[in-house]
């Protein structure tokens, strides 16, 4: 698929998404974080170590980390959590390190579920 059929995949998305027929939960987001965050942040992984921050749980995930939140409910933009993902931050912070970016899906489902107020 290219990237202009993948970007107009998640436009329509975030679209069906943004609208008020569908909730964002954290089992919609959960998936992502295990796939994309779970190797270093869980347990006594690097990730742990240098932040604080662990996705083991809806619970420490809005814990944040050792400076504070990273998810500001109902507003993605102000989120560490959705900057950091969606490249929004200076490049030696962007998330994940050394993986594949999140995909632009994944993203949308992030930014979502944030502005609608991190629901468990």
């Amino acid at each position: 698929m290219n990237d202009r059929i993948k970007v107009l995949l998640a436009m329509t998305i975030a679209a069906g998404l943004s609208g008020c027929s569908k909730q964002v939960t954290y089992a919609d987001v959960e998936p992502t974080l295990q796939e994309k965050c779970a190797e270093c942040h869980t347990g006594d992984h690097e990730g742990v170590v240098a932040s604080g921050f662990t996705v083991e749980s809806y619970e420490s995930l809005m814990k944040g980390t050792k400076l504070g939140p990273v998810v500001v409910t109902g507003s993605a933009e102000s989120s560490t959590l959705y900057r950091m993902v969606a490249g929004k931050t200076d490049p030696s912070i962007h998330m994940p390190h050394g993986k594949d970016p999140l995909s632009a899906e994944q993203i949308e489902v992030i930014k979502v579920w944030i502005d609608q107020g991190a629901v468990k």
